[in-house]
């Protein structure tokens, strides 16, 4: 069942930082927690030891798998200034640090963009279909996350083959999404959101979990209320290594975060 993100991100003040209880229904498959939902929390924390609202410019190590259920969230806080603030965070279980995340806090201003990057033609909202809805439709060995109950995700059928086990040469999924709890989208939100697609190798037929090594994300305005239409092209694959760019705009059609990282190929 669809998890509150508020819930799913809480914190507790402790010295140093914060405790969490990382919710398992935030997986990618086989009890993974997905990477995106992971640097949320830690945003959250930044942005709580921040006197800014915003996270407006993320870079995430990650270290090893999280596990479910507590974790610690130590934070160093730099020097605040008039606009913006550095501050690290170290995400740990039980068994050490998983995650390390330098993070750029800010207020992000309701501006128009001196130049806007228009989103790409796709399917409208109504006549693509959900991940979850469709789950029975996926080919065999494909995991169903539990990620798919907590953000509702309709693809795009233009680069959604791959769900019925039509592959595409081109490394592209893109889809609208948004909570399923009902939330709308925000800056934390769209944190998740440059992270919450399918390894873009599922439409080449490379099934699997690609396991994200390093991310980088960008908040780059605030959304509008309703759907986001994120798209996720993937670069380079080799030698065990891909390269994946994320854009995400809101309702109205304006870009509003962006990513980029370095995973391992799908295993």
């Amino acid at each position: 069942m669809p998890q509150s993100f508020e819930s799913a991100t809480a914190l507790t003040p402790v010295d140093g930082g914060f405790t969490a209880e990382l919710d398992p229904g935030w997986d990618v498959g086989g009890g993974i927690l997905n990477g995106g939902y992971l640097l949320a929390v830690a945003a959250r924390a930044a942005v709580e030891a921040s006197p800014h609202a915003h996270p407006v410019a993320l870079s995430a190590s990650y270290l090893r798998v999280a596990a479910p259920g507590p974790a610690t969230l130590t934070v160093t806080a730099g020097r605040a200034g008039r606009t913006l603030q550095h501050v690290h965070v170290v995400l740990a279980d039980a068994t050490g640090p998983a995650v390390t995340v330098q993070v750029t806090t800010a207020t992000l201003p309701d501006a128009t963009p001196d130049h806007p990057v228009p989103p790409p033609a796709a399917t409208p909202v109504e006549d693509c279909f959900s991940i979850a809805e469709h789950a029975h439709l996926a080919p065999p060995g494909m995991p169903v996350p539990g990620l798919s109950q907590q953000v509702e995700t309709r693809l795009d059928p233009l680069t959604a083959g791959w769900a019925l086990g039509e592959f595409s040469d081109e490394p592209v999924i893109r889809a609208w999404l948004r909570f399923a709890d009902g939330r709308e989208p925000d800056p934390l939100g769209l944190v998740a959101f440059t992270d919450a697609l399918p390894p873009t190798s599922w439409a080449t037929g490379q099934l699997g979990w690609a396991p994200t090594v390093q991310l980088q994300t960008l908040v780059r305005a605030l959304p509008a209320p309703g759907w986001c239409l994120v798209e996720a092209r993937g670069g380079e694959a080799s030698g065990g290594w891909v390269d994946e760019d994320y854009r995400v705009w809101d309702s109205t059609g304006r870009l509003v975060a962006q990513s980029r990282q370095l995973a391992r190929t799908a295993r």
